[in-house]
């Protein structure tokens, strides 16, 4: 049995629909539906059991799990109770560490780009002790993601009992079905897909940086197939262990992701430029691009879809059908 944290959120429910697309449904999910359509996520899934987030660590006492895939986790940038951060993104993880240690199971845990925080020592995963000393996180659920990094770490260089596997994925900006519950957290696809349907022009940001182009601040954005496939590659490949990015390698513009979003629908971009509020203009980052040949040299050979493939993809077969689920 395989046990999914965060299974019901938006990268966990791609895993559990690719392993279930797989034939495999001997998987339990642990998650925190609430009062939202976050269930929805999973309606079309088969599962073993579905575990409560109070029960966890209880449920797993004398189990024995062929692998925790922990992407369960606080994942909203703007999270500004860090106490609680840290309860669910440090300290459930570490005690999920400890028991892969301890049972001899495989774990694999998501990180997040926003580890690099604002990019100035670069977005080269260096999972050494001096390599992650050098990142500044920006904000508090990027600290709380470069900590439980950090304690992983250490425990390698103590040479402490770790999982038979272990890897970190430091996920860029990934997209794709299954992410509507994240609200403000969600791709610019999602969010804007409705409006530029019905023809509201989509507002992006100028620049405020010299040799930059309006709506030329640039992210690596992934399709969260391409993220899945990661897990699902790392999941057959026992002898990898690492904290690994995972984005495409290039960066794309904002404008770039729009102007697909408009050709997917078959429209002319309709696109307008306003000013970057200023609160945020001097923090705000004009450019991330995963590094991806920690990953490549770790054997990981498939090919990533381009942006124009992955956003043509997420409107033709979800976005613009009534249900957009998967």
């Amino acid at each position: 049995m395989l046990l999914v944290t965060g299974g019901a959120g938006f990268i966990g429910s791609n895993i559990v629909a690719s392993l279930n697309e797989a034939g495999i449904t001997d998987i339990a999910v642990n998650d925190i539906l609430g009062t939202g359509p976050k269930w929805r996520n999973l309606a079309q899934r088969r599962l073993a059991e579905f575990v409560p987030a109070a029960d966890l660590l209880r449920w797993l006492e004398g189990r024995k799990l062929d692998a925790v895939v922990h992407m369960g986790a606080i994942s909203s940038t703007t999270e500004v109770d860090v106490d609680l951060l840290m309860e669910h993104n440090f300290i459930l993880s570490l005690r999920l560490l400890e028991w892969c240690a301890q049972s001899r199971t495989p774990f694999i845990y998501a990180s997040s780009a926003a580890t690099y925080g604002d990019g100035g020592a670069g977005f080269v995963d260096d999972w050494s002790s001096a390599g992650l000393a050098r990142l500044k996180p920006l904000n508090p659920y990027g600290f709380s993601k470069h900590l439980f990094d950090q304690a992983v770490i250490e425990r390698v260089a103590r040479k402490d009992k770790l999982p038979p596997q272990w890897a970190g994925l430091k996920f860029f900006n990934v997209f794709g079905p299954n992410e509507y519950h994240k609200r403000d957290m969600m791709s610019l696809v999602a969010k804007r897909f409705d409006d530029a349907k019905a023809g509201v022009p989509i507002a992006l940001f100028k620049s405020h940086r010299d040799g930059i182009g309006d709506g030329e601040q640039k992210r690596d954005f992934i399709y969260v197939d391409d993220a899945v496939a990661v897990v699902r590659w790392l999941l057959e490949m026992p002898r990898v262990s690492g904290i690994f990015n995972v984005g495409t390698g290039r960066a794309r513009s904002f404008r770039d992701l729009m102007t697909a979003m408009f050709a997917a629908l078959g429209m002319a971009p309709n696109i307008d430029y306003v000013d970057m509020p200023e609160a945020i203009r001097n923090s705000y980052q004009y450019f991330t691009q995963a590094d991806m040949s920690n990953l490549r040299r770790a054997g990981f050979a498939a090919e990533f879809m381009t942006l124009e493939e992955g956003v043509k993809t997420y409107v033709s077969r979800y976005l613009d059908r009534t249900d957009r689920f998967r």
